[in-house]
C-alpha cells in the first residue's frame, strides 16, 4: 500500500509587507526612463547634463588611485565631517561637532529615511508640506509615520498659518520642510520659518530640513537654515548631500547634522541600512566643500540664467509658469491645453511631443490637487534648451 502523497499547497505567494502597497514606484525616475524609451528631451529628472566640476572629479580619481577604496568610519571619514563642519559653519556661523554631531550617509535619499527611522515611532504624526518631493510621503509610510498634508499655495507657495497649526498636536513628532523647495522653487523667509520652529517648540518635534539646494538661489532670495533660528539647534535636523552643488546625483554622498543625541540614533540606523557611502567619494567630497566663495556665487548666476532660458521657452509654448526663487525647477500650469489631467499630458508631451516633464499629480497626497500642473527641471545644456524648444513649439502649433 503506497503512502498518501502530501497535497499540493495552493497556488499563492507569500504575502507582502501593507508598507509597499501604500505608495508607487517613482513617478521621476519613471519619466526618466520614458525619455530615453521614446528618445525624449528629459527635463523630468533633476540631474545635470553637464560635467561635475574637474577638481572634485581629479579628487576622486587621486583617492582611488591613492588605495582609499576600503570602508570609511560608518558615520563618514573624518575629512569629510571636518569639512561639512567647516563650510556649514562659515554659512551659518554656528559650531557643529564633527565627532559627535554629522553622520554621513548614502544621498539625502538615504540620510532622510535613517533620521526619520532614528526619531519616529509607529502612529506618530509627521506633518509635510505639499507640494512635496515625491520620497517624504513614502519615507513616513516606511517609518510607520501617519503624514498630515498641509498646503502650500500659489502663485507664492505659502502655507495658511491656522491650517499648520491645526496640523500640529501632540502626536507630531517632526515637520519636513524642503528649502528651496522642490518642485516649486519656492524659498521660505525667516517669518515664515519662524511660525514653524515656533509650533516645534511648542509641541517638542523636530523639524527635518532638506537643505540639498540651499546653493541655488535667485532674485535676491535668502536661504536660511532652521537650526541657526533661537531655540532650534537640537530640534532641527538638518541633510544636505554633495549631488546638486557639485552636479554629482549619481555619487550619493549626503549628511545629516543634528544634535548629539539625535545624531546617535541616526548613526545606528544608518550602520544596519548601508554601512556606509563609498569612500574614495567621501574624500572627493572633503575637497569640494573647500570650494571658494566664487564657486557658489557662480553656480546661482549660471542657474538663473538657465531658468530664465527655460521660463522663455515653456512660456512661449503656452505654459503658465511659477517663476521659482530658488532650487532648479519650474512649476507650470497647463489648464490651457485642455487634457483631462496631468498623467495624460505629461504622456502626450514625452509620445508625441519628444520632451519629458513630471506630472504634478506625483507631488500630492491626492492626484487630483496636481493634475494642473507639471514640473520641469533647468539643470540642462543650452543644447538640451535648445532642443526642448523646437520640440515644444510644435505643442503650441497643435495646442
Amino acid at each position: 500500500m503506497n503512502p498518501a502523497k502530501p497535497q499540493a499547497a495552493p497556488a499563492t505567494s507569500p504575502q507582502l509587507s501593507w508598507k509597499a502597497a501604500q505608495f508607487t514606484e517613482s513617478v521621476i525616475r519613471e519619466m526618466t526612463r520614458l525619455a530615453l524609451q521614446y528618445k525624449a528631451v528629459n527635463l523630468s529628472q533633476g540631474f545635470p547634463d553637464f560635467p561635475a566640476p574637474a577638481l572634485i572629479k581629479s579628487a576622486a580619481q587621486d583617492a582611488i588611485a591613492a588605495d582609499i577604496n576600503q570602508y570609511a568610519i560608518t558615520w563618514g571619514a573624518k575629512s569629510l565631517r571636518n569639512s561639512i563642519a567647516e563650510k556649514f559653519s562659515r554659512a551659518s556661523g554656528m559650531a557643529i561637532d564633527p565627532e559627535r554631531e554629522i553622520t554621513v550617509c548614502c544621498g539625502s535619499t538615504e540620510a532622510m529615511i535613517s533620521a526619520m527611522l532614528a526619531v519616529i515611532n509607529p502612529r506618530d504624526e509627521v506633518v509635510v508640506l505639499e507640494p512635496f518631493y515625491e520620497n517624504y510621503g513614502p519615507d513616513a509610510i516606511l517609518s510607520g509615520a501617519i503624514p498630515r498634508f498641509v498646503k502650500l499655495h500659489p502663485p507664492d507657495w505659502t502655507f495658511d498659518p491656522a491650517e499648520l497649526a491645526s496640523a500640529f498636536g501632540p502626536k507630531t513628532r517632526a515637520i519636513i520642510l524642503n528649502t528651496p523647495n522642490n518642485p516649486t522653487g519656492k524659498v521660505f523667509a525667516r517669518a515664515e520659518l519662524e511660525q514653524i520652529r515656533d509650533l516645534c517648540l511648542r509641541w517638542n518635534a523636530y523639524a527635518i530640513t532638506d537643505e540639498i539646494y540651499e546653493h541655488m538661489l535667485y532674485d535676491g532670495a535668502q536661504h536660511i537654515s532652521m537650526a541657526t533660528l533661537e531655540g532650534m539647534r537640537d530640534h532641527t535636523i538638518t541633510i544636505n548631500a554633495l549631488s546638486k552643488t557639485y552636479s554629482v546625483t549619481g555619487w550619493r554622498v549626503g549628511w545629516v547634522i543634528a544634535s548629539a543625541e539625535a545624531s546617535a540614533a541616526i548613526r545606528k540606523v544608518h550602520d544596519f541600512l548601508t554601512v556606509g557611502a563609498a569612500a574614495p567619494l567621501q574624500e572627493a567630497g572633503a575637497v569640494a566643500l573647500k570650494f571658494p566663495a566664487e564657486y557658489y556665487t557662480t553656480l546661482a548666476s549660471e542657474y538663473a540664467q538657465r531658468r530664465d532660458r527655460l521660463l522663455g521657452i515653456l512660456t512661449s509654448a503656452g505654459f503658465k509658469c511659477f517663476k521659482p526663487r530658488g532650487a532648479y525647477y519650474i512649476m507650470t500650469d497647463i489648464s490651457a491645453f485642455g487634457f483631462r489631467d496631468d498623467v495624460a499630458f505629461a504622456k502626450y508631451l514625452v509620445t508625441e511631443i519628444g520632451v519629458a516633464a513630471v506630472p504634478g499629480s506625483s507631488f500630492y497626497r491626492d492626484p487630483a490637487d496636481g493634475r494642473t500642473h507639471l514640473r520641469f527641471t533647468f539643470c540642462k545644456t543650452e543644447k538640451t534648451f535648445q532642443a526642448a524648444a523646437e520640440r515644444l513649439a510644435k505643442l503650441k502649433k497643435s495646442a
